[in-house]
């Protein structure tokens, strides 16, 4: 008895839908139906950084826009690590600028001093150890004394000749390596205070786009990894129908096709709706769809998007699609 009246009363809508279609349409084609269920989409949100969850800024049941802050975390470590990498990117462009500048004028005077002087003190060791040696001929001074002149002098050479290398360097200026190595350091010095940059504002739980949120999974205080799920979002910026049509309306169903759509809800109320994707394999109809047909035939998967949805369309709802007319062919 009561399978008998649960069928009667799908006759019945299924007859009224049947019949709008036939009045909306002005034609008595009431087979191009189809019978599909608007999609389930479904996002879990995670951060993508961890920390100790600071605010969670939507209930179950909110609706979210794309962009929206819906959640926060303690943000704190990630503001110092921001702060050092900016300092070690500010040292390392410093760097490189002073390489980039040369040596300062004051800097060559400097060497050219060094220099002079170190010439002087060669000279003077010179005129020492050849003092010694003459009176060493003389046996006038011990031959120790003349060594240590000459260690002396060989000394000051040697000063002199550091003291030009270093004033050779300082108007030369820097080596192109020594440049190249201060780029890669400010390089680096940038990579990592973007980095930086990106975890700080990951502390931030950004909406993917218009939705309802379905769960809120944690409470402020949880202290969460990278993937731990936050919130589950059904997406509702747009509204897709999953249908399946047989072979023999393939020709029916082009993409950007019209069609309209009637839930058992409202119907006397069509929806638009334009096809999207025609699969171009054949197979099996679900058993979760509802058709007249044999569920052995072999159908093709279609996706349709409903241009004017509100707020009566729900996940998972089953549809009716109302295919458009066949036109009649010339006499």
């Amino acid at each position: 008895m009561k399978r008998t009246a649960i069928l009667a009363l799908g006759a019945v809508v299924l007859g009224g839908i049947a019949w709008f279609v036939h009045a909306r349409f002005n034609t008595g084609d009431t087979e191009g139906l189809l019978f599909g269920n608007v999609e389930i989409r479904q996002v879990d949100l995670a951060f993508n950084s961890e920390g100790t969850v600071t605010e969670m800024l939507k209930r179950e049941g909110d609706g979210v826009h794309a962009g929206e802050a819906i959640a926060k975390l303690d943000e704190a470590t990630w503001q110092s690590a921001t702060r050092l990498a900016e300092a070690r990117r500010d040292a390392a462009q410093a760097g490189l600028t002073r390489l980039l500048n040369g040596s300062r004028p004051e800097d060559i005077l400097q060497a050219r001093a060094n220099v002079a002087a170190a010439r002087a003190m060669v000279a003077n060791s010179d005129v020492t150890m050849r003092r010694q040696q003459a009176l060493g001929l003389t046996q006038a001074t011990p031959q120790q004394a003349v060594d240590d002149a000459r260690r002396v002098l060989d000394t000051a050479n040697a000063q002199r000749a550091l003291s030009e290398a270093a004033l050779a360097e300082a108007v030369n200026g820097p080596r192109a390596e020594d440049i190249d190595i201060a780029r890669a350091q400010l390089r680096e010095a940038e990579a990592t205070l973007s980095l930086a940059q990106t975890n700080l504002a990951h502390t931030v739980l950004h909406a993917p786009s218009e939705g309802v949120v379905m769960t809120r999974v944690i409470e402020p205080g949880t202290v969460v990894m990278p993937t731990s799920v936050v919130y589950s979002v059904a997406i509702t910026g747009e509204v897709w129908v999953r249908a399946f049509v047989p072979e023999t309306m393939l020709g029916r169903v082009a993409p950007d096709a019209h069609v309209r759509l009637f839930t058992d809800a409202r119907p006397d109320r069509a929806y638009d709706g334009r096809i999207g994707y025609v699969s171009p394999t054949a197979e099996f109809t679900p058993k979760t769809v509802e058709t007249p047909e044999l569920r052995t035939q072999l159908v093709y998967r279609v996706r349709i998007r409903i241009t004017d949805p509100d707020s009566l369309i729900r996940q998972g709802q089953p549809v009716t699609i109302a295919l458009a007319p066949v036109a009649a062919a010339p006499p």
